[in-house]
């Protein structure tokens, strides 16, 4: 019988060999840097596999002779499609086998260095040239030849590590087993690769954590083991582990056994570079430039048309620029051809046109991303299109107010580093400095956290408005129906966003002192009894009880009406909207003690935990609706509630178990003379 591991090791060795035709270099070259159409992947999904099939029809008979006939491994199955015709007298037939197994690795390893070359070239030297100031390589004038140069240094250099690696174990093993070494390294970039495809939560660090991790991994359990066998180095911390700790065996990690040396190492490797990949993305924070990566990659189809990718870039740049900069980097014949065609496919005459369209500047990106990689050609391409700017001038002053705090905050550093020289006497001047540069610091991590998340709330509505609106312009013959439900969702986000910005900037005028209030003689109680008829058809429509008590004596303060309306609409909608239907009770109260008027609103909806509570006040914070199952609202009207009943002197706090209800509190002091 067969035991179990042989069934593990068919498995482990099935999902390499799947990793392996995706990620490894002559792969990764033919099906994604030389593929100009997608759509060529639908003709490979059943092409490749016959080829496989096919090839697999010539090798099993092969396999099997050998197997026969050379029986307990008396030759190495790498030579039995030579050994074979050798054994039986047909020395021409091995002779064409060799010319063709020879014309055949030769040409695998022509791919796999060229695309090697090309990615060591594009993608770390080029990027790094690029941003070396000292080097000046955006003054040359033609740098095909430096390319050129780059990718011949680089294939000379992978030649002679693939012969020093050969020299030091290829004696000692066989061609299969070197080859599922390196399918194992290779298998190290799938997780990032995968999860930045798929999932919208990976970073930058993360990615970087489970790579060094998991190529560290794979290092120890395979290559390390393959030279000790090979004789470069003591083979002990095979048998017994380094200093003799058998956890540490790189055949048998942590104890696991059963495994051959392949799987056991890709297991541990996988582990280690998808645990550390996702646990480091979770536990870090996206950047804004990572947020939005990750929905242009998961989210591509949204943002895809007619195979071209990604219509989002809005700028200028002239044809003259694009043509000098292509010259730079192809070399004057190549570029002047490119541009022909292109002008030829579009039925341009760009020497008549200025300026250059967005599919002009993407097919010049194309070309550059081709020859020196995509983020250098991101780079190049920046150097001549001025983007445009997000048109929100609110956003833009708060960025120009963060560079000031910046820079000032330099400054301060600077003399505090001055006056810790000059003299000790000017200690304390120099520990208050100190003390206001760590609060500009804090400020400034602060204004960037929230120019963050309100860029991110803005972005939400803006995207729902500009795909429903491409629709539209894109299909005039949509059904009539389709029609009003997609301007019924651009009417519902475009309120969803005016209201965003109304609160956004009501909160910011409440806290800088700058909001407008109109004071005026208010009976609490006949404002109270206004808000809950204001909301009636919300309680009738969910069919919620609503309780009402007060003195009978009126609650006169002055007070400005709209901001006071403000805090109780929100403190009663919020009721509503978590109280279940039919079954929903709200209690509203309002009293008079010691000098202050206490306003109560309490519901029996599922309530509040005390992590919820601690954060419930906080801008742009919501508590997910449980009959809903996602926030609703901005989550700013508590914080505007909050900078409201403060002015007043009030407090606003909440009382609440998690599954109990939640009662919210506001208090305002009563000035003699103000109340009846």
């Amino acid at each position: 019988g067969v035991d179990g591991s042989t069934y593990a090791s068919w498995a482990w060795l099935t999902m390499l060999s799947m990793l392996a035709i995706l990620f490894l270099p002559r792969q990764f070259q033919m099906q994604v840097v030389e593929n100009t159409d997608e759509r060529h992947l639908g003709k490979a999904i059943w092409l490749f596999p016959l080829y496989l099939l096919l090839m697999n029809i010539f090798v099993l008979p092969i396999a099997f002779g050998g197997l026969l006939y050379f029986p307990r491994g008396t030759v190495n199955a790498d030579a039995f499609v030579l050994t074979l015709p050798l054994a039986q007298g047909q020395n021409a037939m091995a002779l064409v086998a060799f010319i063709g197994g020879v014309s055949a690795a030769t040409s695998m390893v022509i791919v796999t260095t060229v695309a090697l070359s090309t990615m060591v070239s594009n993608d770390l030297v080029m990027p790094l040239l690029l941003g070396l100031r000292v080097v000046r390589i955006r003054e040359r004038g033609d740098l095909g030849g430096l390319l050129l140069a780059i990718r011949r240094v680089t294939i000379i250099i992978i030649l002679l590590l693939g012969y020093l690696y050969f020299q030091l174990i290829g004696q000692s093993s066989s061609l299969v087993s070197i080859g599922l070494i390196s399918f194992a390294a290779v298998a190290q970039f799938a997780p990032a690769i995968l999860g930045g495809i798929y999932w919208k939560g990976g970073t930058r660090l993360g990615a970087l954590s489970g790579l060094l991790g998991g190529f560290l991994v794979w290092a120890y359990t395979l290559p390390m083991p393959s030279l000790a066998e090979a004789g470069a180095i003591s083979t002990d911390f095979i048998v017994y582990g380094p200093k003799g700790i058998a956890l540490l065996r790189p055949y048998a990690l942590l104890g696991l056994q059963g495994l051959d040396p392949i799987s056991h190492s890709l297991f541990w490797s996988m582990t280690v570079n998808l645990g550390l990949y996702m646990t480091v993305s979770l536990i870090g924070r996206q950047s804004v430039e990572e947020r939005g990566q990750a929905t242009l990659f998961v989210d591509v189809t949204n943002y895809a048309t007619s195979g071209d990718m990604l219509p989002l870039w809005r700028g200028t740049a002239t044809v003259a620029s694009l043509r000098d900069l292509l010259t730079r980097f192809l070399g004057e014949q190549r570029a002047a051809r490119a541009l022909t065609s292109f002008a030829r496919q579009h039925g341009m005459d760009l020497t008549t046109v200025a300026e250059a369209n967005a599919e002009l500047v993407r097919y010049a990106e194309r070309l550059l991303a081709g020859s020196i990689g995509a983020a250098s050609a991101r780079v190049a391409i920046a150097s001549v299109v001025q983007e445009e700017a997000f048109n929100l001038s609110e956003v833009m002053r708060m960025l120009d107010e963060t560079s000031q705090l910046i820079a000032y905050s330099h400054q301060l550093e600077q003399r505090s580093r001055q006056l810790e020289e000059k003299s000790v006497a000017l200690e304390a001047a120099s520990a208050e400095l100190r003390a206001a540069n760590e609060r500009l610091q804090e400020l400034d991590r602060l204004k960037d956290d929230f120019i963050s998340t309100v860029t991110h709330e803005l972005r939400t509505p803006l995207t729902s408005i500009r795909a429903f609106s491409e629709i539209l312009h894109d299909n005039p013959d949509l059904d009539a129906a389709k029609r009003t439900h997609f301007l019924e969702i651009i009417l519902k986000e475009s309120e969803r966003l005016t209201r965003l910005i109304n609160q956004v900037l009501d909160l910011a005028k409440l806290e800088s002192g700058a909001a407008e209030w109109h004071v005026e003689a208010v009976d609490l109680a006949e404002l109270v009894r206004e808000v809950l008829a204001s909301t009636s058809g919300l309680v009738e429509e969910k069919r919620i009880a609503v309780q009402l008590q007060m003195p009978k004596e009126a609650l006169v303060l002055a007070l400005d009406r709209d901001r006071i309306t403000q805090v109780m609409l929100n403190l009663i909608s919020n009721a509503i909207k978590f109280c279940a239907s039919e079954s929903g009770k709200i209690e509203v109260r309002l009293t008079r003690d010691n000098g202050l008027v206490q306003v109560s609103v309490a519901d029996n909806g599922p309530g509040l935990s005390a992590q919820e509570q601690a954060v419930i006040f906080d801008k742009f914070r919501q508590v997910a609706d449980r009959t809903q199952g996602k926030p609703q609202g901005t989550g700013l009207g508590l914080p505007i509630s909050m900078q409201i009943i403060t002015h007043y002197g009030g407090a606003l706090w909440v009382e609440s178990e998690a599954g109990a209800g939640a009662t919210f509190h506001f208090s305002l002091p009563v000035v003699q003379g103000e109340a009846n």
